[in-house]
């Protein structure tokens, strides 16, 4: 591909909006153009990219007996009625009308879909198991997009959903794809991890998500260290730890300590006269399940930090939020900071683990400027609900599964998820098959979701340095970026055209820069801002020499060679680099 006839544009400096080092170096290398908010064009140069990942996808998937087929984007809200999502999802499902007032909706997912054509078409059990998958734009109306491809609000993804006559054989397969998964990412050439999560708006019994791990991941991950045990942080079991001896217990105090200004629990931990551990810290959660909202208490140590999807799934919730500090501040009677869980007698308390056996502990006196001091949760709180794990871990934290290791923190960008769904969309769509004794019987599911336009990007923000991306040889755009720094001289521009077309009979993927009155510094700067594995160089003054030179984009290491070796050169690195890709199995 000659690179004059190319569309690209590339840019000096990124744009102002540009968030993430993936954004700014797509956008300066013309690989996507902003359109609207979280919406992008790809251009020629990405677009490449994203097909491969699919082929890679699609490989890894065919391998396992998964069919690919494509549905609508365009989704009948009458289908979300059934499954009960249609009010639930919220905003980010972006809602319209026909001309004839039908309401429709830009899938974001599409479980109502695969399981509205599984239910036409599937009635016997010889007909199962099934894994169909697609790979499509969907859309969802982000609040607020932001880091380009990583957080847009239309993108590409490949969505699969499997069906199975029963529990087993769902678990089989969900642990089929966790192994796809793992060689999907592995061809990549990046670093991941998959790891333990919550199963969210998806729903479904249990997931797991596949992080490539990155700075700038929004997700934080925690890895034990002596053992394989892996997960999001919001999902991180938080090791039991044995209640601190704060001494004899004492009687609550009836009499409240004055403590005007004294708001955070590390200032009212201080002027007690405290350990961290002694001070207690409340919040108030509201929580939503089907038509119900009802208030519920979570209280733990004041050096602890909340995690309220552990609350949620406690509680089944499908919502679960802070209740307003105003409306707080009114159901207390107390300005926040001195909010307590003691007075509020007719919420239902639930209390972090660590505070199990914990006595004379101090919390807020539901009275502005007061604390109450000799706190005993159990005794206590009118509505006690039990002791549970409800706090986030932290590093360092004594891994709870081996017992031995301890907790790495790691930043991770969330680019796939397997779900077992179990029956939570068929039993509510009617989705079932007839067992060998002609039984009904509701399917059991299992999905499975990989961001393809997301991972490029994720890709990107692992792989690149101060000059640009460096792209793995499996999704660069090219292999090969062939420059001729001085193209209106006959000599070079005949032996580069050469080289080129010798290069493409051999198989590699040739960008060949071609473009006349360019200095050679300007399109050595362009091929670093683009960063293909591989850079050939063709000049008047190598030529007088008998030499042009091949450059790795990664290692810098430059070979000057006759151009009669060229393909042997070019050969022997790609070799070399997809070893140490297979070495490092992409982790």
């Amino acid at each position: 591909m000659k690179q004059s006839k190319l569309l690209i544009q590339t840019f000096r400096e990124a744009p102002r909006d540009a968030d993430v080092v993936s954004q700014q170096l797509m956008m300066r290398s013309g690989m996507i153009m902003k359109l609207a908010a979280g919406i992008y064009d790809y251009l020629p140069l990405a677009y490449r990219s994203i097909r491969k990942f699919q082929e890679i996808v699609r490989e890894e998937l065919e391998k396992d007996g998964c069919q690919e087929l494509l549905m609508p984007a365009v989704q009948p809200a009458e289908l979300w009625q059934e499954s009960g999502r249609w009010s639930f999802y919220g905003k980010e499902l972006l809602r319209f009308k026909d001309r004839k007032g039908g309401e429709f909706c830009l899938g974001p997912t599409h479980e109502e879909v695969i399981t509205d054509i599984v239910r036409k078409n599937v009635r016997s059990y010889k007909q199962l198991p099934m894994n169909l998958f697609q790979i499509q734009s969907k859309f969802r109306d982000e609040i607020r997009p932001r880091f380009g491809l990583m957080r847009g609000r239309e993108f590409i993804m490949k969505d699969g959903y499997s069906f199975h006559a029963d529990d087993a054989d769902a678990d089989r397969e969900y642990w089929v794809m966790f192994n796809a998964y793992k060689r999907i990412f592995s061809r990549l050439g990046v670093k991941f991890r998959p790891v333990e999560a919550d199963s969210g708006a998806i729903g479904g019994s249990f997931t797991h998500e596949f992080h490539v791990l990155a700075g700038s991941g929004e997700d934080a991950i925690l890895s034990c260290d002596a053992c394989d045990y892996t997960s999001n942080s919001e999902k991180t079991e938080a090791p039991q730890v044995p209640a601190v001896d704060h001494g004899a217990e004492q009687p609550l105090s009836k009499a409240h300590f004055h403590t005007p200004g004294i708001i955070t629990m590390e200032e009212q931990a201080k002027a007690m006269g405290l350990e961290a551990h002694q001070a207690s810290k409340f919040y108030l959660f509201r929580a939503s399940k089907g038509e119900d909202t009802f208030d519920v208490g979570m209280v733990l140590r004041s050096d602890h930090e909340p995690n309220p999807v552990k609350l949620r799934n406690l509680l089944g919730a499908d919502v679960l939020e802070l209740v307003p500090v105003a409306e707080a501040e009114g159901l207390s009677g107390a300005q926040s900071g001195f909010i307590g869980p003691v007075e509020l007698e007719k919420i239902p308390m639930y209390v972090d683990r660590s505070l199990e056996g914990a006595v004379n502990l101090s919390c807020g006196a539901n009275q502005t400027g007061y604390h109450h001091f000799n706190f005993n949760p159990k005794r206590d709180l009118k509505l006690f609900k039990g002791y549970f794990d409800l706090r986030l871990g932290v590093e360092g934290d004594t891994c709870p599964r081996c017992g031995n290791g301890h907790f790495q923190a790691f930043r991770g960008i969330e680019v796939g998820q397997v779900f077992k769904l179990g029956t939570k969309y068929s039993k509510s769509m009617n989705c079932v098959f007839l067992d060998e004794q002609g039984k009904e019987n509701p399917m059991v599911m299992g999905c499975y979701g990989i961001g393809v336009t997301r991972t490029v990007a994720a890709v990107i923000e692992q792989n690149y340095d101060a000059d640009g991306i460096i792209w793995p040889w499996p999704v660069a755009p090219y292999q090969v970026h062939l420059l001729s720094l001085d193209a209106a001289n006959p000599d070079v521009s005949e032996v580069a055209t050469r080289l080129e077309k010798e290069l493409e009979a051999a198989g590699f993927e040739v960008l060949h820069d071609d473009r006349e009155g360019m200095s050679p510094g300007a399109k050595f700067k362009d091929a670093d801002l683009l960063g293909f594995p591989l850079r050939a160089v063709v000049g008047a003054k190598g030529l007088k020499d008998g030499i042009v030179e091949l450059r790795d984009r990664r290692t810098k290491e430059v070979r000057k060679f006759a151009p009669e070796a060229m393909v042997a050169e070019v050969s022997a690195a790609r070799d070399r680099i997809l070893a140490e890709l297979r070495e490092a199995g992409g982790r």
